[in-house]
């Protein structure tokens, strides 16, 4: 089922999150904050159980970390979750904010 629900990323400027909508209008979703030009904190993940057991908190937090590597931002996973991602992920540490 997740493999046909895009990730959508919403920028407010210092906030924003990465979102998938399920039809049911369920939303799963990691927020963060901008800090500087130079780093982000992932401050939220939230999965609502329509979504539990299909792996989608662990694919938001690694989509935020792509775009973060990507733009060259370090990332602080405040998010108890995200920080668990980082744990199982060693290949992040090039963008975890030491």
């Amino acid at each position: 089922m997740d493999n046909e629900l895009p990730i959508e990323l919403e920028d407010k400027g210092g906030k924003g999150r990465y979102v998938v909508r399920g039809p049911d209008g369920a939303e799963a979703e990691v927020t963060f904050t901008r800090v500087g030009d130079s780093r982000i904190i992932i401050d939220h993940t939230g999965v609502p159980d329509a979504f539990r057991g299909q792996g989608i908190g662990a694919k938001l937090v690694a989509r935020a970390v792509e775009d973060a590597r990507a733009a060259g931002k370090a990332v602080v996973p405040l998010c108890p979750f995200a920080a668990a991602q980082f744990k199982r992920h060693p290949e992040w540490a090039d963008v975890l904010d030491k």
